[in-house]
């Protein structure tokens, strides 16, 4: 059966960009918006997600600008007491079924779960097998251009001659039986999430090899909180960093001199800057696991044995190979928000994409012409090198400072929860605020003006 529809806005993909562009689109204009996703409801890949996944930063970071998620509260006990509460994934799938509803609430949203978008403003139901054909009268929005690629929908990058042997990261919690060892893949946050889980549930770390092709950088997660002193200085201290840095390599070791970052492996420098957070109590679990595999790209797996591209390296034969070597954040180039008939939703300030799709969202309602909106909110890449990394902060500090320059997208920017650079009234004066923001007055400009030498700009 066909069906035909009238919207202002198709927006393509119901995870976390999709509905922050949406709730913010919707609280600032009287469109009328369809949006559609081919999983069985609103979250995106949290729906896929392994179940002792948190978020790694805190909660009120994510989501939508509408509702908060959690409470805002800090942990009063447990390794992070002090640090701000991190949403579990079933609290944040339930918490995108509340955002979806409120969507719906205003009427002026309608949500086609378990549909495959086919382009041109057309999609199908995975269930039905039902047409829609949507009359777009404004824009589509890609919602999905940097959806990550997670273990549970991604087969294994290598080939794998026991299937057996083999599981992704999901399946750690339901074995079903005792390997003599662990044999986990992966160099980013899911590979070091596996790690924590299996050794905070007891296993020896001599039982586990880590497979990790690249030694990452990651953020300390005591210096990025909802709190203007530590954000703010935070930014400072890394402006301070680079202002004095000769290298890249020089600049990240400064950085973790000064509590920024942190590496797992004190005698390797590594190449790789995603930079997720760590806490350090994750740290100290995973700086006990030895036996660590640098060999490269794992290219096949067997029983008892692994081929890796700088060799083959034995494991038990009863070994679990646990796949964490999903691509997660896309390297897609950034490209321009908006384009022609489309909106591609991307981050604007470095990472922290729901603060990004929001504030497009914002801008979307309150600007006339696609060169302004490019303009005040140029796209920012995720990073991978170090280089990068580089590359997305001097982008990111260049794009607040483009829309930070309209004064009424500076005041909802600071009244946004999803921001993490905002300053809430009265604390602009503490002492410990009005030292970070000396220094980062100080060191902001040398700062980034060497950042962007080193990363090519």
């Amino acid at each position: 059966m066909r069906h035909s529809l009238d919207a202002d806005y198709l927006v393509v993909g119901a995870g976390a960009s999709g509905l922050a562009f949406a709730d913010s689109l919707i609280d600032h204009t009287d469109a009328q918006v369809v949006v559609v996703d081919r999983r069985h409801g609103a979250g995106g890949h949290w729906l896929d997600a392994y179940p002792f996944v948190r978020l790694h930063q805190a909660s009120v970071f994510y989501g939508v600008s509408s509702i908060e998620l959690g409470d805002g509260s800090t942990q009063p006990d447990g390794p992070e007491a002090g640090l701000h509460e991190r949403a579990s994934a079933p609290e944040i799938c339930s918490y995108y079924a509340r955002v979806t509803e409120r969507l719906l609430r205003t009427g002026r949203v309608r949500f086609f779960p378990g549909c495959e978008y086919l382009g041109e403003g057309r999609f199908r139901s995975l269930l039905s097998g039902d047409d829609y054909q949507v009359r777009v009268r404004r824009r589509v929005v890609n919602a999905h251009y940097l959806e990550p690629d997670i273990p549970a929908t991604t087969p294994p990058p290598f080939a794998v001659a026991d299937p057996a042997g083999v599981v992704a990261v999901n399946r750690l919690v339901s074995l079903g039986w005792t390997p003599s060892q662990y044999v986990v893949v992966g160099s980013g946050k899911t590979a070091t999430d596996a790690c924590v889980w299996l050794l905070g549930n007891g296993v020896d770390p001599d039982s586990i090899c880590w497979v990790r092709p690249r030694d990452p950088w990651m953020l300390n997660r005591a210096v990025v909180q909802p709190n203007p002193a530590v954000f703010t200085g935070m930014v400072a201290d890394t402006v301070e960093a680079a202002a004095c840095a000769t290298s890249l390599d020089d600049m990240f070791l400064r950085l973790e001199a000064a509590g920024v970052m942190l590496r797992i492996d004190r005698d390797v420098t590594p190449t790789m800057a995603r930079t997720p957070t760590l806490a350090q109590w994750e740290l100290d679990l995973l700086r006990s696991i030895e036996n660590v595999v640098r060999l490269g790209h794992i290219k096949g797996v067997e029983p008892g044995a692994i081929e890796l591209d700088g060799g083959r390296v034995p494991i038990a034969r009863d070994a679990v190979v646990v796949h964490c070597a999903a691509a997660g954040l896309r390297d897609a180039p950034p490209v321009p928000i908006w384009g022609s008939g489309e909106i591609v939703v991307q981050p604007i300030r470095s990472g922290f994409p729901c603060f990004g799709a929001a504030l497009a969202g914002y801008v979307e309602a309150t600007r006339s012409t696609d060169e302004e909106k490019n303009k005040l909110c140029p796209a920012t890449p995720y990073p991978n090198s170090l280089e990068a990394w580089a590359r997305m902060t001097v982008l990111g500090s260049r794009a607040a400072s483009s829309f930070g320059s309209e004064p009424d997208i500076s005041e909802w920017a600071q009244g946004c929860l999803l921001n993490p650079a905002r300053i809430p009234p009265g604390h602009r004066e503490r002492p410990e605020v009005v030292s970070a923001l000396h220094r980062l007055d100080t060191h902001g400009q040398a700062g980034m003006t060497q950042l962007a030498e080193l990363a090519g700009l």
